[in-house]
Formats: C-alpha cells, sequence, structure tokens
C-alpha cells in the first residue's frame, strides 16, 4: 500500500465505492511533471556564463579581467579551473580547465578565493571536509605561471575551524573568514600568520539558530576597512584591520544567509545568497539599506557574486547532470528594486 491515495473511496454508508481509485502514480506523474516545471523555469532565469566542470559543487567564482576569464574553487577538487567567457560560454559550451591542484592541499575542500590584481596572484581558502573542522590554510598562486607562492596554516591543534572567504587590502594582506568560531585571520603579503581578529560583536546574538554559520562573505573596502557578513545572524560588520575595531552596520532589511560578498562601487555591495541582495550606503557603511533582490536558480543556491564589465555574476555551489561532468552556472544577476527593505 502507498497510503491514502491509493485507498478505496467509500460511499455514505462506508461501502466501498466499486471502481474508483485515487491514482497514486498519477498524483506522483503530475507532481514530478510541476517539479520539472519549476526547475526549467529557474534554469530560464540564469542567463550569463554556463560551463561543464567536474564534480557537484563549486563555492566560489571571480572574474580575473587582466586574464579574460572566471576563476572557479571547484570544493571537493581542492583546487580552482579558469573558464573563458567567450561566445561559446554564453552559449553554455565552454569546459572549465584547472589550473591549480596543490598536492599539499590534497584531499582539502576549495572555498572562498580573491584575486590580489596589483601582485597578479590568487589567493585561495582550504579548509577539512564538512564536519571535521580542523584543517584551515590559506595557499596564494602567480596568476600568470601558477606557481604556489605559499602554503599557510591557520589552524592550531585542537581548534575546531572551518575557513570560508579570503580579502586583500591594498598592501597585500589578507584577511580570512572561520565560519565555525566567528573570527578573522591576518596573513602578510608573504605568508606569515600575523594574528586573529576577535570581537564579541561576532557572536552578539546567542543560540545555536544564529550562530550555525558564522563570518563568511568578507570584502575589502577602498576606504581602508573590511565589510563582513554573518550568514546564520545576518548582521553585517565593518572591521578595521590596523585597529581590529568592530562595528555592526545599521542595516535597514535583512541579509540572513548571506554569503559571498563584492563591491559593485564604493557605495553598492553585493551580497550572494538565497536570495542574493543588493545593498546601498550614503555614509561610508554605518548605515545600509536593502534595494535590491534577485533569486534566479534558486535551486542552484547562490554562493558568490563577481562584476565583470559593470554586470554582477552570481556563482552558484550546485551543478547539474548525469555524466561525470556537470553543468555549472554563474548567473547574470539582475536585481528587481524594492520599494522598501525586506
Amino acid at each position: 500500500m502507498c497510503g491514502g491515495c491509493c485507498r478505496r473511496q467509500r460511499g455514505p454508508d462506508g461501502t466501498p465505492v466499486v471502481g474508483r481509485r485515487r491514482g497514486c502514480g498519477t498524483v506522483l506523474a503530475v507532481l514530478a511533471l510541476a517539479v520539472a516545471a519549476a526547475v526549467a523555469f529557474l534554469e530560464s532565469t540564469a542567463g550569463g556564463v554556463s560551463y561543464a566542470g567536474d564534480g557537484w559543487l563549486h563555492e566560489c567564482a571571480k572574474w580575473d579581467a587582466d586574464g579574460g576569464r572566471f576563476l572557479a574553487s571547484t570544493f571537493f577538487g581542492g583546487g580552482v579551473a579558469e573558464v573563458r567567457a567567450g561566445a561559446g560560454a554564453a552559449a553554455g559550451e565552454a569546459e572549465e580547465r584547472v589550473v591549480v591542484a596543490d598536492p599539499d592541499a590534497a584531499g582539502r575542500v576549495a572555498l572562498g578565493l580573491a584575486i590580489d590584481a596589483p601582485r597578479r596572484r590568487l589567493l585561495l581558502v582550504y579548509a577539512d571536509r564538512p564536519l571535521r573542522f580542523g584543517y584551515a590554510a590559506l595557499g596564494a598562486y602567480d596568476l600568470g605561471s601558477w606557481r604556489r607562492l605559499f602554503l599557510t596554516r591557520l589552524d592550531v591543534p585542537g581548534e575546531s575551524t572551518f575557513p570560508d572567504d579570503v580579502a586583500a587590502d591594498e598592501d597585500g594582506n589578507a584577511y580570512v573568514t572561520d565560519a565555525k568560531g566567528s573570527k578573522i585571520w591576518k596573513v602578510s603579503p608573504d605568508g606569515v600568520l600575523l594574528g586573529v581578529i576577535k570581537n564579541a560583536r561576532f557572536t552578539q546574538r546567542p543560540g545555536l539558530r544564529h550562530n550555525l554559520v558564522g563570518l563568511n562573505g568578507i570584502i575589502y573596502h577602498p576606504n581602508g576597512y573590511l565589510l563582513v557578513v554573518h550568514t546564520s545572524g545576518g548582521d553585517l560588520f565593518k572591521v578595521d584591520p590596523k585597529t581590529e575595531t568592530v562595528r555592526v552596520v545599521k542595516v535597514q532589511g535583512s541579509l540572513r544567509q548571506g554569503d559571498g560578498l563584492e563591491l559593485l562601487s564604493p557605495t553598492r555591495l553585493v551580497v550572494a545568497g538565497m536570495p542574493s541582495r543588493l545593498v546601498e550606503s550614503s555614509d561610508d557603511w554605518e548605515t545600509a539599506t536593502v534595494t535590491g533582490k534577485y533569486v534566479g536558480p534558486i535551486h542552484r543556491i547562490g554562493s558568490s557574486a563577481t562584476v565583470k564589465d559593470g554586470d554582477v555574476y552570481i556563482n552558484h555551489i550546485i551543478g547539474f547532470g548525469l555524466g561525470k561532468k556537470k553543468t555549472h552556472v554563474l548567473a547574470r544577476a539582475v536585481f528587481s528594486p524594492l520599494a522598501a527593505a525586506s
């Protein structure tokens, strides 16, 4: 038996009505068609760039303007792939090419990445596979030769960590968020761990549901500070990396489930996630307002944002396909204006 949908219907006197059954198979078929239609609709909202790549999960992607390519972290592949965004890519014909597969990080997952353009290098975060919460490292690679510049361990014995995203300042210092411990590691341009930024405000909201995923997306603002989002709590922090002062940006609107960050301009910030949001500030990020929203192929889960030629592209973590190669999506985001923060 498959439950109530397959039981015989009964008449007013309680006797079975012969020949009348609810078709369980029909119901399931209709549901399957509805799901397929919904997925097809969501896929059609992606636009942008789709490409074939190994593995189900690609956590982060950034546009390398000088190289004319997107660079994406391959999560379980533990490295980085490049995607050329030509005419073929727009038609869904592109295929990734792996450019970083560091043997000293084998068995780890590759997460956030940042392009340090002035120094022509790529910064890449490595973590333990999910639910292990031990290994944490930052790698740096030359964008021309892909020669490794350094691989710096961030964790200490017995510490529970999950490094997630990275940003670089104008001097080449790197800042890595810890989504498990809600702190920020600071690494020098030559790979020396300089210290850790901790603050009680990072965990100001009590309870597991507000801290399941802590500090996540991070970006360096040209005015000399970091903007960092707390995924479960929905807070946006303004962090002075020199004094380690932390301020909570007063945001009108919700940033819960916010993931990767990207500046569209000094006054406009993109917060990738479910959904992705456009946030604007007119007072140097003391306060801000959520002014736009982009949903796109939400079943793929937006995880990072990047800007190419003035357009915002949202990387989606989940690939689809039955073969070894999965189709991955960098959706061009068009934000729907919000009349009021939501």
